[in-house]
């Protein structure tokens, strides 16, 4: 448990400026930016080096929870679907999947809030007469809960699920095989 949450807090300061900043500005529609160094470049400037920590936060906060959701889903499909745990590909394809799934469905508010402190889309903040950055978790779940209402906080939630059912499924695929191939041939050397 130790080795996982530092391992995120390490994983998600080095990500979150990339993944969580420049990448979901690039995609904005109508993005002023036209390459990462230029978006790099300009949010350092007219931002600060704190924009691209702003949702560092709120990215743990969400990250450790769906590493938890996620963890804890696998296991229990696995109890259900390979209770003797033995090399079985298609038990741990469906069981990553869902724990996928369902810890992507689980995480999409944070999600929602994370992406629109990444992104301080000016339309929104505008509608509702913000000035200046939206800083913190609270000031985000406020400002989403005010735009959206509750359905707000699920926006994309179709579209989280679908991108981590098959991504889950293929790293549990992938370490499954690596530890039986791993094991099996350990032990083959014993004998």
């Amino acid at each position: 448990g130790i080795a996982g949450s530092v391992a995120t807090l390490l994983h998600d300061a080095v990500m979150n400026p990339a993944e969580a900043v420049v990448k979901q500005r690039l995609q904005m529609f109508n993005s002023p930016y036209t390459s990462v160094l230029g978006c790099v470049r300009t949010v350092h400037r007219t931002e600060g080096l704190g924009a691209f920590y702003r949702s560092y936060t709120t990215q743990l906060t969400m990250n450790v929870p769906f590493q938890a959701i996620h963890f804890i889903t696998y296991e229990l499909m696995q109890e259900h679907l390979n209770p003797h745990r033995q090399y079985h590909p298609q038990s741990h394809i469906v069981a990553g999947a869902v724990a996928g799934a369902v810890a992507a469905a689980a995480t999409t508010p944070l999600d929602v809030c994370k992406t629109l402190l990444n992104t301080q889309e000016n339309t929104a903040l505008s509608s509702l007469k913000i000035r200046g950055h939206l800083s913190g978790m609270a000031n985000a779940f406020s400002t989403v809960y005010q735009l959206g209402g509750l359905p707000g906080f699920f926006k994309g939630v179709q579209a989280r699920v679908i991108y981590q059912m098959p991504s889950t499924a293929i790293a549990w695929s992938v370490y499954e095989f690596f530890k039986y191939f791993l094991t099996k041939r350990a032990l083959e050397k014993k004998t």
